[in-house]
């Protein structure tokens, strides 16, 4: 039996934490739920409307709600109902990966990544030793060295080209992963290096450095507006050419060759978010006791070494989750693309463009070819992968020890 005391808790409880059940109700579970159902379905341009005769439908599709009606929907061909068989999208949307070649291409790509999951492996246990008898730079230079040993064994070129043939699913979740892993080293590297700048002793004006490195971060607010700037920048006769032309070099038409274009997205992403890391490592580095480089350089240690062994393992715990979150962030990346490429330069009819990431082909389906169906199904696959990414993330980096203990 629950007393009277009992009951008013547990009301209490419940008044305070109601409107955060209703909110994730209403704003999270309810979409993950509409969504998924959608993806198993034929909506199009085609079929707009809802069959309320359908279950489901009438429980989910807000039109058919007896508070929404406002009489028999109207539109195009017949009303959608669910597909026959009913994970006819999935197989749209994934059938390249049915293909042998496009299988053992991404399998080859995949392995060319190995050496660096070896090389973490080999710090990780370098990490649980009293000392180390190898640098941990050292380390991840040869992971790089194997990689690109590997990408010219297994033609990794070769591999690229037959997934951007196979299907839209792998050419843009690949050419996605590949902007996330371009970017966020770079990030790393930028940052760290401005950050260890602004905090050496010697450096004047440290306040007025700061605010005008963290401006671009600022700017992000008005992602649109920043990136059309550097789109002129990147023009034919943009700003970057007509320097150029100054020395009598002739730039290239950057926007409209595909490299150029991947290459352009990435820089342009590097100078919205190198402050948000900086920030991040500048924070970790004043946390760090001076006593501990005073010691190491009583002992005769150089700069790489308390760099290597001090600075980097100390700041390790702070900067590991700003990784994840900018991974994620860039692997969401939208406004930048938009605004300067559009996702292009095309590939011909039908096919992704050369900048075409995830949030951009996802725009394409929702707005321009109206594909809701198949759109539903490309959000639910990336749920489950960016899900299971995190998971992982949780686990590699521990954010969350000790918050449960």
């Amino acid at each position: 039996m629950i007393s009277w005391t009992g009951r008013r808790k547990a009301l209490t409880v419940l008044a305070f934490i109601a409107p955060t059940l209703l909110g994730l109700l209403v704003f999270n579970i309810y979409p993950i739920l509409f969504n998924t159902y959608i993806s198993v379905t034929n909506r199009n341009q085609f079929h707009p409307n809802p069959d309320c005769s359908v279950t489901l439908t009438s429980l989910l599709e807000p039109t058919c709600w007896e508070v929404f009606k406002r009489g028999a929907p109207t539109g195009l061909g017949t009303p959608f109902r669910p597909q026959d068989p009913i994970y006819e999208n999935y197989t749209d949307l994934l059938s390249g990966l049915a293909d042998a070649n496009a299988f053992w291409a991404l399998l080859r790509l995949l392995l060319c990544f190995a050496p660096l999951a070896v090389a973490g492996r080999v710090n990780a246990r370098l990490d649980r030793q009293i000392s180390r008898s190898i640098a941990s730079g050292w380390v991840w230079l040869g992971g790089l060295a194997g990689l690109f040993a590997l990408a010219a064994l297994l033609d990794a070129g070769g591999a690229y080209d037959t997934i951007t043939k196979s299907g839209d699913f792998l050419v843009v979740m690949f050419r996605t992963l590949l902007y996330v892993i371009a970017c966020v080293p770079v990030f790393f590297g930028v940052a760290l290096l401005l950050a260890l700048i602004l905090d050496n002793a010697h450096i004047r004006f440290k306040a007025i450095f700061r605010v005008i490195m963290i401006i671009p971060w600022a700017a992000s607010n008005v992602a649109i507006i920043m990136s059309l700037v550097w789109q002129f920048f990147f023009r034919e006769q943009g700003t970057i050419n007509q320097v150029l032309a100054q020395v009598g070099i002739k730039g290239p038409t950057y926007l409209n060759d595909p490299n150029w274009a991947f290459v352009a997205i990435v820089l342009v992403q590097v100078w919205y978010t190198y402050p948000f890391m900086m920030t991040v490592i500048l924070g970790a580095l004043q946390a760090i006791a001076p006593e501990q480089y005073e010691a190491a350089e009583v002992d005769g240690a150089s700069y790489w070494d308390r760099l290597t062994h001090i600075t980097l393992p100390l700041i390790r715990p702070a900067v590991l989750p700003a990784v994840v979150l900018s991974s994620i962030t860039t692997f969401q990346m939208f406004g930048t693309v938009w605004a300067m490429t559009g996702g292009g330069p095309t590939r011909g009819a039908g096919t992704p463009g050369a900048t075409e990431l995830v949030m951009v082909y996802a725009y394409k389906q929702v707005f321009q070819t109206q594909s809701y169906g198949r759109m539903g199904a490309f959000a639910v696959v990336m749920f489950v992968l960016l899900f299971a990414a995190t998971l992982y993330s949780l686990r590699v980096t521990q954010i969350t020890k000790g918050a449960y203990e």
